[in-house]
């Protein structure tokens, strides 16, 4: 009894120890505010974010619900609108990253309220969750607009992670909100991550995910298959546009296919030949953005 007792606790802590590592490795934040290390093994590191629009702007802040202190850039159009767009980041960037999306709403009239997610630019935090308790933060982000405009018209528009995050926060029904574009994003970080465990990180499924799914809860109050846009995608109401390009290596194609046969809401699908993670926009931004706009123009 003794020596099986032993194993158990032996293979907890290795459990333990697999799970901890693939947190720290993927999911927390550099001492430095740099993004987490997995990100070398993700995103393209010398990809630089494009200029800031040539429009007024000011910082806007917000505490999340648990306590950290978020920062957002709110840019303002030309002439007075009731048109906003939240423009949500991915994974291991920053709002900085979105500015090129937001140069094209701003050109047509929309305001424009960039978010750093929680543990990516000026926000704090530690942790990523992959849109878990991100969603969260984007819908107090709706409220404040809603509050300094009550007449707000919002899209929320993202990008992988913020794709993600998007759908989950559609899914919590935001006021004011009129449609979501989604741009690659995931069915489940779970999911996600184990299909390219291996290939990006060396590690096997089992034991490191289901281990860390677990230290994730331990040490951010939520799970990584907590991040399931699948999940919650039939409970969102408003019209959404599913954006993916047929060459993702990172986040299958198919993802996308699942995600649109879930969604109940009127809905639109956009694929993008020869586009890899991501590179839908910069693959062909003409289509990309005629497609966007003209979609809007319907969903509102």
């Amino acid at each position: 009894m003794r020596k099986v007792l032993v194993l158990i606790v032996w293979l907890c802590c290795v459990g333990y120890a697999a799970g901890d590592y693939f947190v720290k490795f993927a999911l927390e934040r550099g001492e430095d505010l740099s993004p987490p290390k997995a990100c070398a093994n993700i995103a393209d590191p010398n990809l630089k974010a494009p200029p800031a629009p040539n429009f007024p702007h000011e910082d806007w802040t917000l505490d999340s619900f648990d306590g950290l202190e978020l920062h957002a850039e709110k840019f303002s159009p030309a002439t007075a609108s009731t048109n906003w767009a939240i423009l949500i980041h991915g994974y291991g960037r920053d709002g900085t990253f979105a500015y090129d999306y937001a140069d094209e709403y701003l050109k047509r009239g929309w305001n424009v309220l960039i978010p750093d997610l929680r543990a990516a630019g000026k926000s704090s935090g530690k942790f990523i969750t992959m849109g878990a308790l991100e969603s969260r933060d984007v819908c107090a982000w709706a409220k404040k607009i809603v509050d300094a405009n009550p007449d707000a018209k919002i899209v929320l528009h993202g990008v992988s992670m913020g794709a993600a995050t998007a759908l989950m926060t559609a899914a919590q029904e935001p006021s004011n909100l009129v449609a979501v574009v989604e741009d690659c994003g995931y069915t489940s970080a779970y999911e996600m991550f184990a299909a390219q465990l291996e290939k990006i990180f060396g590690l096997p499924e089992y034991p490191v995910m289901p281990c860390a799914n677990w230290v994730c809860r331990f040490r951010t109050g939520v799970k990584i298959s907590d991040a399931a846009p699948l999940d919650v995608v039939d409970k969102i109401k408003v019209p959404v546009l599913f954006i993916h390009g047929d060459a993702d290596k990172l986040v299958p194609f198919e993802m996308c296919d699942r995600l649109f046969d879930a969604c109940t809401s009127p809905k639109d699908k956009f694929i993008v030949a020869g586009a890899g993670h991501a590179d839908c926009k910069s693959t062909n931004p003409t289509a990309y953005f005629d497609k966007v706009f003209k979609f809007l123009e319907v969903a509102q």
